[in-house]
């Protein structure tokens, strides 16, 4: 966190990206770039197992590479509650550079509030607290001095649902997410070109670029979702948060978010929770396996499906409980 940039009062409603409130005065900003290329891609999966090909030479020698490889966020021993109850334990996660991690486990697990630990979205909820260390670039992002909104232009969020503003317009619904930038406004020209990088990152440019103006209802639930996601790439961030977010579409929809994950992960750090193992299979390098709270083990995805290391991560693969 080198450099230091004015905090900002959050203009918009709480979303991807965003947040309700900052603290004052001047705030760290903790970024840094990119370094590692994109993994290559594995084949779809095939019924019963997620993953369909053995563990190769190739992929232990990909698992030994990542374990020297620097993580572009790091949680260390995560505890979070609601009150009184600790839905997630003792935590310690890694998430490398460039790379799509998958969050699997039954409901309830605290896979997701896991996620929302990890750009304190989670202490936006009454009663709500996390204790341990996320670091961000090696920076703990719940030290004195970090403000959330700042925090979130480089750790964006994806809701289960897609939450387009109901009253702006396409267009207006991603340049909504650049309200948290430093410097001041921005030109009609510098926001439009913006807006079209991001629709074009999301996958949506060429649906919508002939009717920005339109509203944002006016589109289907995947293109909302689609919208969402552009919304939080509008600020360039580093790490992309996805909850769920495939849940409430189509199959056809869910294939083009599951496209999108792909191409991301040549640009940004992806962290995708999701019911659906078939879902991390395809989408995922690496994948965790959280029960009652507690990550029970993270490995590389096509490892953790064909020989996970704990019997009870063996036990949710093959559907014996969850």
């Amino acid at each position: 966190m080198s450099d230091r940039i004015q905090s900002q009062r959050e203009p918009a409603p709480a979303g991807e990206g965003a947040a309700a409130s900052t603290d004052p005065g001047d705030v760290r900003d903790p970024r840094d770039s990119h370094v590692q290329p994109p993994a290559a891609h594995r084949s779809s999966p095939a019924a019963p197992r997620p993953m369909v090909r053995p563990i190769s030479a190739a992929d232990r020698l990909r698992a030994a590479a990542e374990a020297v490889q620097g993580a572009r966020l790091s949680v260390e021993a995560l505890d979070a509650y609601f009150g009184d109850s600790r839905v997630v334990r003792d935590v310690d996660i890694d998430f490398r550079e460039r790379q799509v991690t998958a969050v699997i486990g039954p409901s309830g697990c605290g896979k997701s509030t896991l996620l929302r630990c990890l750009n304190r979205m989670h202490e936006t909820v009454p009663n709500a607290r996390a204790t341990g260390r996320v670091l961000f670039e090696g920076h703990d992002i719940y030290a004195r001095g970090i403000n959330p909104v700042v925090l979130r232009r480089h750790i964006g969020m994806v809701f289960q649902r897609p939450t387009p503003f109901p009253t702006m317009s396409i267009r207006d619904n991603v340049a909504a997410g650049l309200r948290v930038l430093p410097n001041g406004r921005k030109s009609r020209r510098d926001v439009d070109e913006i807006v079209e990088r991001a629709l074009r990152r999301a996958a949506l440019w060429d649906e919508v670029g002939d009717r920005l103006k339109a509203s944002a209802m006016d589109l289907s639930g995947g293109q909302q979702q689609r919208l969402c996601i552009a919304r939080a790439l509008a600020t360039d961030p580093d790490v992309l948060l996805l909850d769920e977010p495939t849940a409430s579409l189509d199959p056809l929809s869910t294939q083009r978010i599951e496209e999108l994950v792909y191409e991301l992960r040549r640009e940004i750090t992806v962290i995708i929770v999701t019911h659906n193992m078939q879902q991390a299979a395809r989408v995922s390098d690496r994948t965790a396996f959280m029960l009652a709270g507690e990550l029970v083990e993270v490995s590389a995805t096509n490892q953790l499906f064909t020989a996970p290391s704990d019997p009870r991560t063996e036990e949710y693969i093959t559907g014996r409980f969850g």
